[in-house]
């Protein structure tokens, strides 16, 4: 290459990993370099789906691996300066003795050069000059800069001080030589030979930096890339030898490879899927079918219709037809998450046995999960048909991450590389064995999984300006994304779940939808929001009136130009109408005397009865009530402060004995006594529903749980579906009064318009149950008219009710809401349209942990999981009696399970005693899954003060919390 033997001595002393950082071997910048474009190969070759690579082939000209191997090298070029030189002093010292010196640089923090904007500073000038392009290098050089989690400013990559880049010739032929050389390696002719001929979408180069980011952990994981400091050693064909070792040790892999189109069009649900298709089902399949390019699909539909599994089938048609290779199911819960988990298990190994070992769950609590357990921890697989969701497991999530404390300015970060982080492989596990790839369950990284099922947060997460967030957008790309009970996010969540269908739609990810009970207006809002991603410009496009109930909205651009589409004929429903009657339980006490008396009657002949209560202590108190007074059935308690194993426990019970499967065991009386836990992707079968007041749509839902089910056998007195609206009653005037609880969570204006649609069909308040309703809903036939009417501007509630007051403040709370959301949006107004992604994270975030994104996402408090552990003479016992040691010492992993059973999420208004004042057990240092864990330690009386607060532990009540 015409190097002087002087620069070819002084380039083969740049280190990029040190000694103390790197497993005790200096690894030399251009073995990183290499090391990371092989890695790159692998991920070409057996990860990256088709659909990218396609894009990526078109922008380089058909050289799209080579590319991709190019700019994933790259990335660390710019350790290639003092700055970064000087920072390990035994490492410099050799860089010094050949030449390369510096003058005095800077100690303050904020003036220091970070080697990831270095990096973008040397290749800036060149693009522009050999390129022959600003276009080009402008979309080009963020990738390199934003490599760390964050993409600057172009200020941003302008030295403050003239010895951090490194002066004179000998710095400036070194680094033009690491450029030269790595580029040669790889492949090109030399640097303007890289020169892209076209320029990726903003959606796509934030994805391709995720790409980036994942090549480069991978190959600075320092136990998989030995250090070489000898540049002999030191060569392309070395690079692809370990890179393809450590690939296959890390049993990395993507999921569908080149996935054939169905034979038939409904295949994917007769063959694959096993179901009869109905009509609803029917129609979403064909419209995967028939969209010309990858876009938007609304399904609408009763609950129990089966969306999910046409939601699959729709997946499987899109992924096929447009090249992607795997799907992420977003819930609204981490309880719901369980059982899609399994329904995607299920469905995945009908394509290929292997593809088990790549779905991931991503919640938290994945331990308690049998399934998850058994894939990915090599435990025995769960006996019989169970629903995964058995007690006795601990509790998932590594220790939480900080943010990168001074990896971009000085070495690279750790992230991902803590072996603390991966879940213990000794219980039956075979390393060499073709099972999950453990990198996936680090900090960031679970939706790189192929396949993937987790809460809606993960896709929110994906759409907020936060560190390191072109990993998870990374993960949904080459995805067909899929969101359930779409219509639970708020109008905070909302902000959030609009600016990823904007990222989704310009990036080419399908995304399907679904929803019983989903406002048009929010339709609307969603079509417009991916049109406008796919189009890459503010659009509305006015989606046709459905012509019935279940229906299917699609919506794309193509050619520039957006269509959206609804059904144009009524779809039969699979479920016929019936009607159900609406009575009052005017009630507001938050002991629920009434309500518990109610319960006794309406079950006292039998059946099941399910009562859904907004306050998790009205809850607890209509439970005691219950069992106090004497109660002859099976009674069931069911909230969000039960510890994990006794929520898991329950949440199994209730769906074996009155899920779809239930037959001969459901019980002659049985109640289960609940709160929102119960709304929503909860698949039990009630014969009479008393539940609070609560929005229009959520009131639905929950009456989606009455005679659910065909076949149900129910006592002659529950033929009629019935349900009792309680937590309102009359107050001054006639103007309802509502349960104190409702109120906070929900509004007002909500509370009232969904209590005048009720008060149509149940009449005015009283006494309960005051004669026979007038009239009663027709469900599901009424749910979108229901529905319409609850949300639409018309006046609904009574002159005399305070409903245009109510609505001034909820719209002056939403706008205030919607305006604190852009400030962690991804993208801020009026930058939507800017081609690159400079300046992306122009204000980064305050959001740290991940508890704390989870807050920002649904705008609530941020929450404290802790771990119940109970003090006894000599030492601590665990929740469930299991003894840990003098000082909570934990000796194996089946301790730390039943240990870990007894993780509680502490209510938010003991927050900040809880961060004030537990923390872990001095037995607990040393253990992955518990050092980072708070213990919420109870005395021998079974309490303990947090704050000003008394709390308990009930093992059937769960967490109690009494005011001091």
């Amino acid at each position: 290459m015409g190097l002087s033997s002087e620069a070819v001595e002084r380039v083969s002393q740049l280190w990029g990993k040190s000694a103390v950082r790197n497993g005790g071997r200096t690894h030399l910048l251009l073995g990183h370099l290499l090391d990371t474009a092989a890695v790159a190969a692998e991920m070409w070759d057996r990860y990256v789906s088709a659909a990218f690579r396609r894009r990526l082939d078109e922008v380089s000209g058909g050289r799209g691996r080579l590319w991709f191997m190019w700019v994933c090298g790259i990335h660390d070029c710019g350790k290639a300066c003092p700055a970064f030189q000087a920072v390990d002093a035994a490492e410099a010292a050799p860089v010094l003795a050949a030449g390369l010196t510096w003058g005095r640089l800077p100690t303050n923090r904020r003036r220091r050069w970070r080697h990831d904007v270095a990096g973008a500073a040397l290749l800036l000038p060149r693009m522009v000059a050999e390129w022959g392009s600003e276009e080009a290098a402008g979309w080009v050089w963020p990738l390199v800069a934003g490599h760390h989690g964050a993409f600057p400013s172009v200020c941003d990559i302008r030295p403050s001080h003239r010895e951090v880049q490194g002066r004179g010739a000998s710095w400036e032929e070194a680094q033009r030589a690491v450029v030269d050389v790595f580029t040669r390696a790889v492949g090109f002719e030399d640097f303007a030979d890289v020169r892209p001929v076209g320029a990726l979408r903003k959606a796509e180069q934030l994805a391709l930096s995720g790409f980036i980011v994942m090549a480069d952990w991978i190959a600075s994981d320092s136990s998989r890339f030995t250090g070489l400091s000898d540049a002999k050693l030191v060569s392309f064909g070395e690079a692809r030898r370990r890179a393809q070792g450590a690939w296959g040790r890390l049993r990395l892999r993507g999921g569908w490879r080149d996935l054939p189109l169905p034979k038939k069009r409904l295949d994917p649900l007769t063959g694959r899927l096993g179901v009869r298709p109905r009509a609803s089902q029917q129609e979403l399949v064909e419209r995967a079918w028939a969209m010309p390019v990858p876009g938007l699909l609304v399904a609408e539909a009763p609950m129990g219709e089966g969306k999910t599994k046409a939601a699959l089938a729709a997946a499987e048609v899109l992924a096929a037809r447009f090249g992607l290779h795997g799907v992420f199911v977003a819930m609204p819960t981490q309880a719901t998450s369980d059982p899609m988990y399994e329904q995607v298990l299920e469905w995945v190994r009908t394509f290929e046995p292997e593809l088990e070992s790549q779905v991931a769950l991503l919640h938290g609590r994945r331990r308690f999960n049998a399934w998850w357990r058994a894939i990915w921890e090599g435990e025995p697989r769960p006996g019989g048909d169970g629903c995964g969701c058995e007690g006795g497991a601990s509790s998932g999530g590594g220790p939480d991450e900080g943010e990168d404390d001074f990896g971009a300015i000085d070495e690279d970060a750790w992230y991902g590389r803590d072996p603390a982080e991966l879940p213990s492989t000794g219980r039956g596990a075979d390393p060499a064995a073709d099972g999950p790839a453990h990198w996936f369950l680090g900090s960031k990284r679970g939706l790189l999984a192929a396949f993937a099922v987790g809460t809606v947060d993960h896709l929110l997460h994906a759409a907020t300006r936060t560190r390191h967030v072109m990993l998870r957008f990374a993960g949904l790309s080459g995805k067909v994304v899929v969101v359930d009970e779409v219509h639970a996010a708020d109008v905070y969540m909302r902000q959030f779940l609009v600016e990823a269908l904007r990222w989704l739609g310009q990036a080419g990810v399908p995304v399907v939808l679904l929803s019983a009970t989903l406002p048009p207006s929010q339709r609307q809002t969603f079509v417009d929001a991916y049109v406008s991603g796919a189009l890459g410009t503010d659009v509305h496009e006015p989606v046709p009136e459905p012509a019935g109930y279940p229906c299917v909205t699609v919506a794309y651009g193509v050619g520039g130009r957006a269509v959206a589409e609804t059904s144009p004929e009524a779809v039969e429903s699979w479920r016929e109408s019936v009607p159900v009657e609406l009575a009052w339980l005017p009630d507001v006490d938050r002991a629920g005397a009434r309500v518990a008396e109610a319960v006794r009657r309406s079950v006292a002949n039998g059946g099941v009865a399910l009562v859904v209560v907004n306050q998790v202590a009205r809850a607890q108190a209509i439970y005691k009530e219950l069992l106090e007074g004497g109660f002859d059935g099976s009674l069931h308690l069911l909230h969000a402060r039960l510890c994990a194993a006794h929520r898991a426990d329950r949440t199994a019970e209730c769906l074996c004995l009155l899920g779809p499967h239930a037959g001969e065991d459901r019980p002659h009386r049985m109640v289960v006594i609940a709160t929102q836990l119960a709304e929503q992707s909860f698949d039990v079968d009630a014969d009479v529903l008393i539940t609070d007041l609560a929005p229009a749509d959520l009131l639905l839902q929950r009456i989606g749980r009455l005679h659910r089910h065909s076949g149900t056998r129910r006592p002659d007195a529950h033929r009629a579906p019935r349900v009792l609206v309680t937590g309102v009653t009359a107050g001054r005037d006639g103007v309802p009064r509502f349960l104190g609880a409702s109120e906070a969570i929900y509004g007002k204006w909500s509370l009232l318009r969904a209590a005048a649609l009720v008060m149509e069909v149940a009449g005015p308040f009283g006494g309960e149950g005051q004669g026979p309703p007038r009239s009663s809903w027709s469900i599901p036939a009424d749910v979108p008219e229901l529905v319409a009417t609850a949300y639409g501007d018309a006046a609904v509630c009574p002159p005399d009710w305070p409903e245009a007051e109510a609505w001034e403040r909820r719209q002056a709370a939403e706008l205030k809401r919607a305006r604190e959301a852009e400030e962690f949006l991804l993208c801020r107004q009026r930058e939507w349209a800017s081609p690159t992604l400079e300046g992306l994270h122009y204000a980064g975030s305050r959001a740290a942990t991940e508890e704390q994104l989870d807050a920002v996402v649904r705008d609530g408090e941020v929450t404290v999981e802790a771990v119940i552990v109970r003090r006894v003479p000599g030492g601590y016992r665990a929740h469930d009696g299991t003894w840990l040691g003098v000082h909570g010492e934990v000796d194996d992993d089946e301790v730390t399970d039943r240990l870990m059973g007894g993780t509680v999420r502490l209510p938010p208004g003991l927050t900040d005693a809880a961060q004030a004042e537990l923390g872990p057990l001095p037995g607990w240092a040393g253990r992955p899954w518990l050092q980072h864990r708070s213990a919420l330690v109870l005395e021998e009386g079974g309490t303990r003060l947090l704050g000003t607060d008394l709390v308990s532990y009930d093992d059937v009540l769960g967490l109690v919390v009494e005011r001091q």
